[in-house]
């Protein structure tokens, strides 16, 4: 065998093995990311807010529904769903058993996209070159997982604003649709609001929604969306995030803007046309929110800390 072969033959199993790890093991590889956020009065004590996004589920998926059930017993405040928990005509039964005793919690939710319309397949090229185009595929019963979530009392924050009483602790929310799909319309939530906590909700992290919520002095903006980039490069990260922020906020805490901090979710889930992931482990996120430091709104805060790992 000759020396251009032996490459040749290298690269394909090298391949096979990394595809067979990205598509067997890793996308199955739970896991629970926790950061600390600066964001609260001082004085206040500590809230839990459990975050999960992303779910993509279809029939099937025990595994998946086993470990997010098992969730609950983190004992969150608040378990907050921003979105893209379908993946099939018939998923509503398994999200709910995924969310089990969460449900009993108090919750919020936006949709995202594959909450409305399931996956397609689609050229992986398309990602490298983003475009407006939009590719649906069959609707997906969005209004039944709705439903479901009202009747245990999670609240649908949805262009509106809700506020909660967290053992003390005063949350006002707002809410957007999905803006992958122009469904946004933050006029209707927009301008200041008074709470100890000021959280926004929106499926994906579009500049344009993030600025609107900066400017009204929102303290936390969760988000998911970008499965974290789902394919990452150690010392790199993502490749592409599929929206609008940079590739180094593809998941995890950062700050948008002088006060506001942003969490973007990498998720739980992929298309079941392209079920990879390449480090970057499906995930939710418990997130501990601590009081800020008095100066917060004088000088600049000091950076979010997380568990997050680099690249």
């Amino acid at each position: 065998m000759n020396s251009w072969a032996r490459v040749a033959l290298g690269a394909t199993t090298t391949g096979a093995a990394t595809v067979a790890y990205a598509a067997g093991y890793e996308r199955r590889r739970w896991t629970l990311r926790e950061a600390t956020v600066p964001v609260l009065p001082p004085g206040t004590r500590p809230l839990r807010i459990l975050h999960v996004s992303d779910l993509h589920l279809t029939p099937g998926q025990e595994s998946k529904k086993r470990w997010v059930s098992e969730l609950a017993s983190l004992e969150p405040d608040l378990v907050v769903n921003t979105g893209d928990n379908l993946a099939h005509p018939k998923a509503v039964p398994g999200v709910l058993t995924a969310l089990g005793s969460l449900l009993e919690k108090p919750g919020l939710f936006v949709f995202g996209s594959n909450d409305y319309f399931g996956p397609t397949p689609k050229n992986p090229m398309r990602y490298l070159r983003p475009s407006e185009r939009r590719i649906h595929g069959e609707p997906l019963p969005w209004r039944d997982l709705r439903a479901a979530f009202a009747e245990h009392g999670w609240q649908d924050a949805t262009h509106q604003r809700v506020f909660l009483d967290l053992d003390g602790v005063r949350v006002g929310v707002s809410g957007v649709d999905d803006p992958h799909l122009a469904l946004d319309r933050y006029d209707g939530v927009s301008g200041p609001i008074t709470a100890d906590l000021r959280l926004g909700l929106t499926h994906s992290p579009e500049p344009r929604v993030l600025d609107s919520f900066a400017a009204d002095g929102y303290d936390l903006v969760l988000a998911g969306h970008t499965h974290g980039g789902q394919l990452r490069l150690p010392g790199y990260g993502a490749l592409v995030t599929n929206c609008g922020i940079d590739r180094s906020r593809a998941r995890g805490v950062s700050r948008w803007g002088a006060h506001m901090h942003l969490h973007v979710s990498a998720g739980l889930g992929t298309s079941p046309f392209a079920p990879v992931r390449f480090a970057c482990p499906p995930e939710a996120s418990l997130l501990t929110l601590v009081p800020r430091p008095a100066r917060v709104r004088t000088e600049k805060a000091p950076p979010a800390t997380a568990s997050a790992d680099v690249g």
